[in-house]
């Protein structure tokens, strides 16, 4: 009897042990769970709507716009141009092709242009959630999963570029310096460059001071080095009112908030300058933050995208 309490007293000690030791879980590693394609809508021609479920962000879109040719020449794989979108749009995924020319222009370029769901306030990270991990987790997403389903089931080569707007610049930035090794090219318009003076939702890179290596680790600014080797563009403008700001004074919002980013941006050019990493540059005065000025901007980039992805 003694022997068969001593025992239990043993087993029970040792569940205990084992639920106080158990690691914190988490969501993005979910044992034995692939990406898997949900469904594809094939909204005109060209464009296709695929809806993903993730291990790292769970079920969302993405948009691609496929080549001229695309399904006359089933063995060609082709060069990819992820365009990322800008916070606090709830087309997420929908915007570029909502407000720019990007499908007429890109008719005639030899790219797979893809246009992933980002979250409205994602920041193109794997979220700290507090140094606890777990969803979501947008980089995994987009330069594991995604590039990994691209390359399988859409023909995607190992040429790549990335661009976005506003926060998408950010991304496009963070993107290329973290893994350099997967991009070509790198475009930001009216991108958050410096972080210094800008706070995003506090589970995404934790308090700034307490975790101030997660700060550097996504601050374009910091990452600068990083980017050796990679074609880059960046644009921005000053806020006041420009030329593509047509019928009046423009809202208050897209005024104050190029005029908050102008400064990051400059420094972000500053630091690539001290480094010797050419960059081309188009600090364009008077504009503002909307999508006149970044659909003009994606048109002067393009060449030098394409540039890179064929070299």
């Amino acid at each position: 009897m003694r022997w068969l309490q001593l025992m239990s007293l043993l087993v029970a000690n040792a569940v205990i042990a084992a639920v106080c030791a158990a690691p914190v879980e988490s969501w993005v590693a979910a044992p034995g769970k692939a990406v898997r394609v949900v469904s594809i809508t094939t909204v005109d021609s060209r464009t296709r709507d695929l809806v993903i479920d993730s291990p790292s962000v769970g079920t969302v879109t993405t948009r691609l716009l496929v080549p001229v040719g695309f399904d006359t020449a089933p063995h060609r794989r082709w060069p990819v141009l992820y365009l990322l979108h800008g916070a606090n749009d709830p087309d997420t995924y929908r915007c570029w092709t909502r407000s720019t020319d990007v499908a007429a222009v890109a008719a005639g370029l030899p790219l797979l242009v893809v246009m992933p769901e980002g979250g409205t306030q994602g920041y193109y990270s794997n979220w700290s959630n507090y140094g606890r991990g777990g969803p979501p987790a947008w980089e995994t997403f987009h330069l594991v999963e995604l590039l990994d389903t691209l390359h399988r089931d859409w023909r995607a080569s190992d040429q790549r570029a990335v661009a976005g707007l506003s926060m998408g610049g950010l991304g496009a930035m963070l993107y290329a310096a973290h893994r350099p090794h997967l991009f070509r090219a790198a475009a930001s318009f009216s991108g958050i460059l410096d972080t210094a003076n800008w706070q995003p939702p506090p589970q995404v890179w934790g308090d700034r001071s307490r975790h101030a290596d997660i700060w550097r680790q996504h601050n374009p600014l910091d990452r600068a080095a990083d980017l050796r080797g990679v074609s880059l563009f960046v644009a921005y403008g000053n806020g006041n009112s420009g030329p593509l700001d047509a019928g009046g004074t423009p809202a208050e919002e897209v005024r104050q908030t190029e005029q908050q980013l102008a400064p990051g941006n400059a420094a972000f050019v500053h630091r690539l300058r001290d480094l010797g990493i050419p960059a081309t540059v188009d600090a364009y005065g008077p504009g503002t933050h909307s999508w006149p000025y970044w659909q003009r901007e994606l048109h002067r980039a393009l060449p030098a995208i394409t540039d890179a992805l064929q070299s």
